[in-house]
């Protein structure tokens, strides 16, 4: 439920600037904070409310009663009063940042060390606080409630999505030995096209073009890339190329891909429960999807023994599949590749493996967070058959970056190479034309 109270707030919240009030500036005594806070909290939190009571005036007497005693300015009791309305109608410290368009990620180490993601750079957000590690896992539990998840000594981590889409990891002691830690990767709307990525400099349009059409010739593709490099972006991004009259398969661990064609199938994976059963992990669910008559497999991102099932559903007649892989560029990606294949418990020698992962992708797409916080796709490569016994790589569209500017941001530009690529033929060969342009101008 939602009410007036942070309407009449009297402090507004700057977050892009990072220009706000800190718990502490307006209650310089922590210790007197955190006792009324916890005092108002516990009063409040486990009452019935009244259905013919306004929630307004319930939460204002109850402040009023806990605060009997303490001179307080206006300043300061308008702060609890913000305070104690995000622990009933939202979720505690963190309401306010998930509200917060442009926090990409927020991290809680400690009950004062917050980080938060803006722009791509990582910042300690001195503006709220945890009373203590009981607040932390109280919050939890009121985010993950609602999604059926749980979190106790038992069960101490959870990885799930929020009712908004964004990604939320949690873990407790006895698993995190410093107290309960939170990660909160957040949804972002705004980004839902490709046009998205041209504005903000993450590709240029020749590449967009390319990459659509890629999509659209139903090539395999992976894309790789460091944590928090954009890769689950990217990967919604492209799989919206996807044609409407295709059955689109979805696999990940918390749903995150959001896609608005008229017929995905959206499949996720599911933990033990208590007694240590029930799982259902990627690799069974890329399996099961075989079996689902599938046009498309996506897999949010390879990384077990699933990897082999995914390039033998590539290597047999699923053409256009599209996955993700924590790795750093192309060649990495194919010795990661290439491991988890070994590590699936299959006796299949090494050679054989790399010729499978030839003939199974199309292109490798390397995405990459820069120094100055900002994402860019940094190569795009064909798998060109073998140079002795590696698999053979040609970059088609690469990022040179030069350095930085004055203001600390990436100088670089993109580069076009001028050999036609073969993925260039299977494109055509879908009866997509456009893009000899591309390459009549490309240079070495």
């Amino acid at each position: 439920m939602k009410n007036s109270l942070l309407d009449a707030f009297q402090i507004e919240r700057k977050k892009s600037s990072l220009n706000t009030l800190t718990d502490y500036e307006i209650f310089p005594d922590k210790k007197l904070l955190d006792d009324l806070r916890t005092r108002i909290v516990e009063n409040i939190i486990d009452q019935e409310i009244p259905e013919e009571q306004n929630l307004t005036d319930f939460i204002n007497n109850e402040i009023d009663k806990s605060l009997e005693g303490y001179d307080l300015s206006n300043l300061e009791r308008d702060h609890l009063f913000n305070l104690i309305d995000n622990e009933i109608n939202g979720y505690g410290p963190l309401t306010e940042l998930l509200e917060d368009k442009n926090i990409t990620e927020i991290m809680v180490n400690r009950p004062d060390e917050i980080y938060i993601e803006i722009d791509g750079k990582l910042v300690k957000d001195e503006s709220i606080s945890f009373i203590n590690d009981e607040h932390i896992i109280r919050t939890i539990k009121r985010l993950i409630e609602p999604l059926g998840r749980t979190i106790d000594a038992t069960n101490p981590m959870v990885d799930s999505r929020l009712l908004d889409g964004s990604r939320i990891n949690a873990i407790i002691p006895p698993l995190s030995t410093k107290g309960p830690v939170i990660t909160i990767r957040k949804f972002k709307p705004t980004m839902t096209n490709i046009e998205d990525l041209i504005r903000i400099g993450t590709l240029t349009p020749y590449m967009a073009r390319f990459l659509v059409a890629a999509v659209k010739g139903k090539l395999n593709i992976v894309v790789c890339g460091g944590t928090g490099s954009g890769k689950t972006t990217l990967l919604n991004i492209l799989s919206s190329c996807i044609p409407d009259d295709e059955r689109i398969i979805t696999i990940e661990d918390a749903a995150e891909l959001k896609l608005l064609q008229n017929h995905v199938i959206s499949l996720e994976t599911r933990t033990t429960n208590y007694k240590e059963a029930g799982e259902i992990t990627i690799r069974d669910l890329v399996i099961n999807s075989l079996r689902m008559r599938p046009d498309r497999i996506i897999v949010g991102e390879v990384r077990g023994s699933e990897a082999f099932d995914m390039l033998q559903a590539m290597n047999t007649g699923h053409d256009g599949s599209l996955t993700t892989l924590h790795a750093n560029g192309a060649a990495d990606a194919l010795n990661r590749l290439e491991t988890m294949v070994l590590m699936s418990g299959l006796d299949i020698p090494v050679p054989a493996i790399r010729e499978y992962m030839e003939n199974a992708i199309d292109l490798i797409v390397t995405i990459e967070r820069m120094n100055d916080g900002k994402r860019k796709i940094t190569s795009i490569v064909e798998l060109d058959g073998f140079d002795e016994d590696r698999i053979a790589l040609k970059e088609i569209f690469a990022f040179h970056q030069k350095g930085l500017t004055e203001q600390g941001e990436v100088d670089g530009e993109y580069i076009l190479y001028k050999k036609t690529p073969k993925a260039l033929k299977k494109i055509v060969a879908r009866g997509i034309n456009d893009l000899e342009d591309i390459f009549s101008r490309s240079k070495n």
